[in-house]
């Protein structure tokens, strides 16, 4: 393969093509149905589907035998299925997503959620790397090869619509679709992220996730504060105890032991080898406030932490006033939304009933306390990398970043791996992203690098001309 002309192809077509789809896909408000449940009745996310079906379309009909069909089963978020003939009698399976997280409060002046800016090379905009460009980053490195006529096994590509929502509708697809599928020999999903712009990362693992709402009543209803306090117990009080069973206050560590696995040695190793890459960029991405520091100076740590261990976040609260209108009274109630990220071979399931267990066992003073746990979400981890698919790692790095492969698991939670891994487990993956530091995924200021992007579907190509030739 030319790189010098796949280079000059992808760059083109980004472009020229890419992102100017991709600033029309940033203005669509297509939330995921977690956050819009009315998302059919206000047709942002069929909005976001024919505009990526029409790119699509027009691209594939110069690809002879190529299909594509936006695929919908009952109450269900669509979800575009493209097939690509190959060169080889051979599956490979790309995998993104369409839909968005909500807004959040804190975008920069001149930016917004729905309202895209180019500043340098960072595309500003919800949904742009997480993970609007996964669809144009596969297809474009397709493309690049048939521009040489390289040869490639066949190609299925999905692109859901429920990943931010937990991916609940996928399986009722991949299940439908299974013959369609058949059997891939390699996945490649473009939904992670990276620890710098430097060079290529490989996901070796995805943490899981327990969630659910914590609802905590002494009253039932609000009571002057002068008149309760002392002898009615405070429900912020009995909340923040509750959540002393499940989490050290004073060091972050989650206290339920059913929680932890044994981390295996050589991710250990790579958590090692990616501090050193790193170094301080490690924590140094976070828009720490004032004096705050990370809770520990071993980068390693730092990372197996983050990719590793359980960890507990107050992602949401209900009950408690804006301090602007704020009454002498005491709350009636508070709800907490608890979010605990799991190690990825702990099972999901298991560790929300721990969550409730630990949480609704003997309340203080007799209060009502229920957690509501949602369904757990197991992690994964990846196999071992095949000798072929290693080296061509390292090769497409070094092509098109300048720098070998570095390996890190990430923090977040891709629920089509995992189920991936369980229905093909002798598949091989490439995992990766342009979720790199300051893009800032599911928060303000999200961004796309365009340069990492064209990079990784470099990449992407070269892995696929490697995988055929295997």
């Amino acid at each position: 393969m030319n790189n010098e002309q796949l280079t000059r192809f992808l760059n083109r077509m980004w472009d020229a093509e890419i992102v100017p789809t991709l600033t029309d896909y940033i203005r669509i408000p297509n939330k995921s149905p977690a956050f819009d449940p009315e998302w059919e009745a206000h047709g942002h996310m069929e909005k976001a589907v024919k505009l990526y079906e029409r790119w699509a379309r027009e691209k594939l009909s110069a690809i002879p035998g190529a299909k594509l069909e936006v695929v919908r089963l009952p109450k269900r978020t669509p979800l575009i299925f493209m097939d690509i003939p190959g060169e080889k009698n051979d599956t490979v399976l790309l995998y993104g997503h369409l839909d968005k997280q909500p807004e959040m409060k804190g975008w920069a002046d001149g930016t917004g959620p729905w309202t895209p800016v180019m500043k340098g090379d960072r595309l500003y905009g919800r949904g742009g790397a997480d993970d609007g460009y996964a669809m144009f980053a596969a297809l474009s490195a397709i493309l690049a090869l048939r521009e040489q006529k390289i040869p490639h096994a066949r190609c299925v590509v999905t692109i859901e619509a429920c990943e931010e929502s937990g991916s609940y509708d996928l399986p009722h697809y991949i299940e439908h679709l299974s013959d369609r599928i058949g059997t891939p020999s390699l996945v490649v999903c473009l939904d992670s992220g990276c620890g710098n712009y430097d060079q290529l990362w490989l996901t070796t693992s995805l943490r899981g996730i327990a969630a659910g709402e914590l609802t905590v009543r002494t009253l039932s209803e609000g009571v002057h504060s002068g008149d309760a306090s002392g002898i009615v117990p405070s429900s912020i009080r009995l909340a923040r105890a509750l959540l002393s069973r499940v989490e050290d206050e004073n060091t972050g560590a989650v206290k339920l032991q059913d929680l932890y696995v044994q981390i295996p040695p050589e991710r250990i190793e790579q958590a090692k080898q990616a501090a050193r890459v790193l170094g301080k960029d490690v924590y140094s991405k976070f828009p720490f406030a004032g004096k705050t520091q990370p809770v520990t100076n071993d980068l390693a740590e730092l990372i197996l932490n983050r990719t590793w261990r359980p960890q507990l976040a107050v992602i949401g609260l209900e009950g408690i006033p804006e301090p602007e209108s704020a009454g002498n009274v005491a709350l009636p109630h508070v709800s907490m939304k608890l979010s605990m990220r799991l190690p990825p071979t702990c099972d999901g399931d298991a560790a929300a009933q721990a969550m409730k267990t630990a949480l609704e066992t003997n309340p203080p003073y007799g209060a009502q306390v229920e957690f509501r746990a949602e369904a757990g979400q197991t992690g994964w981890n990846a196999p071992k990398l095949a000798p072929w698919l290693a080296q061509s790692l390292s090769r497409a790095s070094k092509a098109h970043f300048g720098a070998d492969v570095a390996f890190m698991g990430e923090g977040g939670t891709i629920p089509f791996m995992a189920m991936l891994g369980k229905k093909y487990p002798q598949t091989q993956f490439m995992v990766t992203g342009v979720l790199g530091p300051h893009s800032n995924a599911h928060g303000p200021n999200e961004f796309l690098h365009i340069p990492t992007a064209r990079k990784v579907s470099a990449c992407v190509a070269s892995v696929l001309a490697d995988h055929a030739q295997r």
